[in-house]
């Protein structure tokens, strides 16, 4: 039983959940004050160094959402197995979390080998993924911020193929998408925040994703959203030590293997 049972059906929720999430969650960055003492780049940083305004960041955001929410209505439609008022069996537990865990897997595979391969033909970074990494300085809202090509194949198709090979439902779709979606957003906070449960859970985090957004650090560390393992079995792990800057907050600050 779940909170929206007999007012959307759960293929609307698995569209339109993740995609309210993000705009919750990032604002939620947002509106933080500025912490000046947990950030990983200064704000003078993020100013003179960004090569593209919040706006044109929002605007590209909603494009890609907007095709998100095409492809995952397309993919609910004819995955669909009953009526949308029909109650759909949901597996055990067990089986949930299995699907999730194989989820996870399954997209870090596919947007580890599409976002190295964007770093490796020179056509597609200058063309396309380029556009992500207008954003040196990575903040919150910034996320989801790539050319609309990249946003279809690495972000919704990603999400699509996994959600086909977990075999899991549209409910449980819907709580797993939401789950990268944050999981996303917080990589790209640029913040180190105490107590930051993905910070304690995941070696591939904010600061590990950061040094990815480094100039040193581009062609390593591709991984995203979970895991690092894709990096350490094919040599692109870059490790990291925060330091403290001089002038307050932190700094990720690459290291040689």
């Amino acid at each position: 039983m779940v909170f929206w049972e007999g007012y959307m059906s759960d293929e609307l929720m698995g569209t339109f959940a993740p995609i309210v999430v993000y705009w919750l969650y990032a604002g939620m960055y947002q509106l933080l004050p500025p912490l000046d003492q947990y950030r990983l780049h200064t704000r003078k940083e993020e100013d003179q160094k960004n090569l593209v305004p919040l706006s044109a960041v929002i605007k590209g955001v909603l494009i890609q959402q907007l095709a998100q929410a095409t492809v995952a209505q397309l993919l609910f439609l004819v995955t669909s197995k009953g009526s949308s008022t029909e109650i759909i069996a949901q597996p055990p537990i067990v089986v949930l979390l299995i699907q999730i865990f194989m989820a996870m897997l399954v997209m870090d595979t596919w947007q580890y080998f599409v976002h190295r391969y964007m770093h490796q033909n020179k056509f597609l970074y200058r063309h396309i993924h380029s556009q992500h990494h207008r954003l040196v300085v990575p903040y919150a809202i910034g996320a989801l911020y790539n050319h609309p090509l990249e946003g279809l194949l690495l972000d919704t198709f990603g999400g699509a193929i996994s959600f086909l090979i977990s075999g899991m439902t549209a409910r449980t779709a819907a709580f797993f998408f939401c789950f990268a979606v944050i999981k996303t957003v917080d990589d790209h906070c640029g913040l180190w925040l105490p107590g930051n449960i993905f910070h304690l859970i995941f070696q591939n985090n904010t600061a590990y994703h950061d040094i990815h957004h480094q100039l040193q650090g581009l062609k390593y560390n591709y991984s995203q959203p979970f895991f690092s393992i894709w990096d350490k079995i094919l040599g692109t792990h870059m490790p990291f030590s925060l330091i403290s800057r001089r002038e307050g907050g932190l700094e990720a600050k690459p290291l040689k293997d």
